[in-house]
Formats: structure tokens, C-alpha cells, sequence
């Protein structure tokens, strides 16, 4: 892997265990800065607002601004943020800290993917995308649990003290070894490629292919231990393995979107539906939850790759701003299964598979319809 784009790489891992490894020590946090369980998870709230609001604005206002100091500038923001989270003397400070962290997140992954897609050797720009989000796998499945562990020995704000360190490496390297590219392009040009249709259907796609799986990986630990009876010790081994899978995915999701995009993604979407339907049927027994939990990871992250490049294709002529509204499309997403999975999930948990597989096929029918028009578009050029 070049080291250009393992530099990016660690920076998406740093990001996303700063993102995702709070939930592991949420008490901890609400105990130190003397706030209720419930009011500490607010700062989860502040991260993904932050995502959410900052990535349009945060693409547009540095829409003219060369890549390789806009990449250092939004580490260094980012910097600040975790910084601040570890150093907050009250929670008022922590809020604002985690928003900070949050802003730039959506404009980072927008601004990376379009370096190394100006990078990759001719075929292998969506295997190149899969080598930057495996950084997000290895946060989830590396990054968050050895942060939790830290947290729980050393104190919550050292956790916070090591994201902001990862990135301080991450940004030498950045500064080393990514090239020097031109700015994304002028607010103009961002602003009218979100007036195309095909840019807003794969932005669709993002949101409606993921949210059934992020509903199930938002109550992930109460339907394998309440639904499929795993003891609460094997819970932390199901999720590597879930990691794995989701590793697997990732590296193979971007071969096979390299030689078929559309295909591709219709296939492993329709194979989703399928898995979350048999983890409805089958989630009492727990040999075959065994092995539907690496399929769903496999499958959750295979299809990531090639829904980037789907967004960076149909909105080619400024795929900065695209890809960060894709990104906070994708937040908007994780904060609908989580209040669609709470109406479930206290009624009757094993249904949150069905509603998965239901939310996924609308993801389905948008990947389809694009494939359909994608080929009479071919068939008429001949």
C-alpha cells in the first residue's frame, strides 16, 4: 500500500475511533464531568451533528482551498477537537468539543476519496477508495475496544488524548507523502453538481442501502444476547468476527466494484436482504447466527466502496461536495435506525431483522432502477 494512502487510511481510523469509541466508555465520561448517563450521550449527538451540518458547509467553504493544506487543516481541527474533549474542564466544553471533532469528518472523507481516486492506477479506483475505509473496519473493530481499554485504565481523557495523537502522526505523514493537488473546485461548480438527479439517487442509495444494517449493528449486543442467548463473555468475540467480516468485505466489495460497479452493488445489496431475513428466521439458533454475523459484516462493508465511487461518478464534474453530503446522508441514516430500532426493540427484538431487510430492498430498488437505466443508456449508444 503506498504510504500516501496508508497516511489517509490512519487518519480515517483515528477519526472513526474517536467517533465510535465513546459509547465504550460513556459512564466513565458522565461520571467525570459529574453528568447522567443520558446527558453524557448527548456528546454522541453533538459528533453527529457536527457530521451532519459540516459536511455541505465545511466542502463549500473550502471549496477553493488546494487539497493538501485543506487535509492537514481539517487533521489539525479534528486535533483540536479530541484535544478539547480530553482537557474539558465541564460539559458545556465537551459538547462543544465533540461538535468541533464532528465538523470536519464528512469534508475529510469527501476531499481523501477524491485524492486517491486521482491516484489510483486506471481500473483500480474503487479498490483504492477500500484501502482509505478500511480505516473506518479497523476503528470499529480495533481502534474503539483497545480506546475502551485505555479509557477504563488510564482515565477517559486519555483515550480522547490518544485519537488526537493518532492524528498528529497521521498528519506528518499526510504532509510527507501526499502529493501537493489543486483545489476541489469553486463553490459555483459544488453548489450545481447537487442539482443532479443521478448525484441525489446515489446519495439514496447510501442512506436507504444502509440503514437496515445499521439498525441491526446499533442493537447488535441485545439481539445476539437477549434474542440468540449468547453469554454477554462471547459477546466481544461476535463482534471481531463481525470485524472480520467486515474487513473481508471491504477489500473485496472494491475488487468486484472495480470490474462492475452497478452489478455489484445490485448483488450484494439483494445478498443483504437475504442474510438479514435469514438472521430473522434463524436468530434463535445460534450456530447459524454464528455465521450470519461475518456475512453481515462482509456484506455491511462490501457494499461501501462502490457506493463512493457511485456518488464520485455521477457527480464527476465537483465530486467534493457530493461525497460530503453523501457522508452526512450516511450520519442521517445511523440516526434514523437508531430511532427506528428503538420502537422495535422493546417490543419484539427479532423483528429489527425483518425491518432491516425491508429498509434494505428500498436500497435495492434504487440500485436496480440505476443499473436499468445505466444499460438502455449503453444499448442506445450502439
Amino acid at each position: 500500500m503506498p504510504l500516501s494512502v496508508f497516511s489517509l487510511l490512519l487518519v480515517v481510523f483515528s477519526l472513526t475511533t474517536g467517533e465510535f469509541v465513546i459509547a465504550g466508555i460513556l459512564p466513565d465520561v458522565a461520571a467525570g464531568l459529574s453528568v447522567s448517563v443520558g446527558s453524557a450521550g448527548l456528546l454522541v449527538t453533538a459528533y453527529a451533528v457536527g457530521m451532519i451540518v459540516g459536511g455541505p458547509l465545511v466542502t463549500l467553504a473550502t471549496a477553493r482551498v488546494p487539497r493538501k493544506p485543506l487535509i492537514a487543516g481539517l487533521i489539525v481541527v479534528s486535533m483540536v477537537g479530541n484535544l478539547g474533549s480530553a482537557f474539558a474542564p465541564g460539559y458545556a466544553l465537551a459538547v462543544v468539543s465533540r461538535f468541533v471533532a464532528g465538523l470536519v469528518v464528512a469534508t475529510f472523507f469527501a476531499v481523501a476519496i477524491a485524492t486517491v481516486v486521482s491516484m489510483a492506477p486506471p481500473g483500480k479506483a474503487v479498490s483504492t477508495i477500500a484501502k482509505v475505509t478500511m480505516g473506518l473496519n479497523l476503528g470499529i473493530v480495533a481502534g474503539s475496544p483497545l480506546g475502551t481499554v485505555l479509557g477504563h485504565h488510564l482515565g477517559w481523557r486519555a483515550t480522547f488524548g490518544a485519537v488526537a495523537a493518532i492524528s498528529g502522526i497521521a498528519l506528518l505523514l499526510v504532509l510527507r507523502f501526499v502529493p501537493a493537488q489543486a483545489a476541489t473546485g469553486s463553490v459555483r461548480g459544488e453548489l450545481r453538481v447537487l442539482a443532479d438527479r443521478d448525484v441525489w439517487q446515489a446519495i439514496g442509495l447510501t442512506v436507504l442501502g444502509n440503514v437496515g444494517v445499521v439498525t441491526v449493528f446499533t442493537y447488535i449486543a441485545p439481539l445476539l444476547t437477549d434474542v440468540s442467548g449468547f453469554s454477554s463473555e462471547l459477546l466481544p468475540v461476535l463482534l471481531v468476527l463481525y470485524g472480520v467480516g467486515a474487513v473481508a468485505g471491504n477489500y473485496l466489495g472494491g475488487r468486484w466494484a472495480d470490474k462492475a460497479l452497478l452489478p455489484s452493488l445490485a448483488w450484494m445489496l439483494a445478498a443483504l436482504v437475504v442474510a438479514l431475513a435469514a438472521a430473522w428466521l434463524g436468530s434463535p439458533v445460534k450456530p447459524v447466527m454464528i455465521g450470519l454475523v461475518f456475512v453481515l459484516g462482509m456484506l455491511a462493508f462490501g457494499i461501501v466502496p462502490g457506493m463512493q465511487a457511485r456518488v464520485i461518478a455521477a457527480g464527476s464534474s465537483a465530486p467534493t461536495l457530493a461525497v460530503a453530503v453523501n457522508a452526512s446522508g450516511f450520519q442521517l441514516a445511523a440516526a434514523v435506525a437508531g430511532l427506528l430500532g428503538g420502537q422495535v426493540i422493546s417490543r419484539e427484538p427479532q423483528s429489527i431483522y425483518l425491518l432491516a431487510a425491508v429498509l434494505t430492498v428500498a436500497g435495492l430498488g434504487i440500485a436496480l432502477h440505476a443499473l436499468r437505466r445505466e444499460r438502455l443508456s449503453t444499448d442506445s449508444r450502439r
